[in-house]
């Protein structure tokens, strides 16, 4: 028996559809927030593990990271633990809508690095410097998009795609910011 054809459009994986935007979207608030709680989670993890030695902690966020970053690719924005509880934060903020494509990429660089990091963490046993080493470059990405709003994963796909990103948090894509020693100017 056929199925009857239905006008209802497919919910994208990677962000969702909002009324007068034409690309799956996600709320660059929510995931800054996101951002913000992975990065605490693993900073304590990185100190206990630089100032004591004791790695579990580090290897416990590394694991939530690769879960957490898995399931924004795979699962779906909407189930991911670290945004839902980032939109459960800024729920009274309103939403900054930014392309969802730009975020893939920056979520697909964090996919690695955390597959590389626990690759190396579990498997390989590489040592505690290595590990450490590797995790910084995790946080250091993670913080500056927390609190900066800087996506580096957003800035290579600009700089590299082919298809240029839409809807740039900050309006990153389409501002020009004045030369050095202009003012910014204001409009009333």
């Amino acid at each position: 028996m056929a199925r009857p054809a239905t006008s209802v459009t497919e919910r994208p994986v990677i962000g969702e559809l909002v009324d007068g935007i034409d690309i799956p979207v996600v709320n660059e608030r929510a995931v800054r927030a996101s951002a913000g709680l992975l990065f605490l989670f693993g900073i304590v993890g990185f100190m206990t593990a630089a100032l004591t030695g004791e790695l579990q902690l580090l290897r416990m966020f590394g694991m939530t990271f690769l879960l957490d970053m898995s399931m924004r690719l795979f699962v779906g924005t909407r189930y991911t633990p670290s945004l839902a509880i980032g939109s459960l934060i800024v729920r009274r903020q309103r939403p900054e809508w930014v392309g969802a494509q730009q975020k893939k990429v920056a979520w697909i660089i964090g996919l690695v690095l955390g597959f590389v990091s626990c690759t190396a963490m579990g498997f390989l046993g590489v040592s505690a410097e290595v590990q450490l080493a590797l995790c910084s470059i995790c946080l250091f990405l993670l913080f500056i998009e927390s609190a900066f709003g800087i996506c580096v994963g957003c800035e290579l796909q600009r700089r590299f795609s082919r298809e240029k990103p839409q809807l740039c948090a900050g309006d990153t894509c389409t501002y020009v910011p004045p030369k050095r020693g202009e003012r910014h100017t204001v409009l009333q």
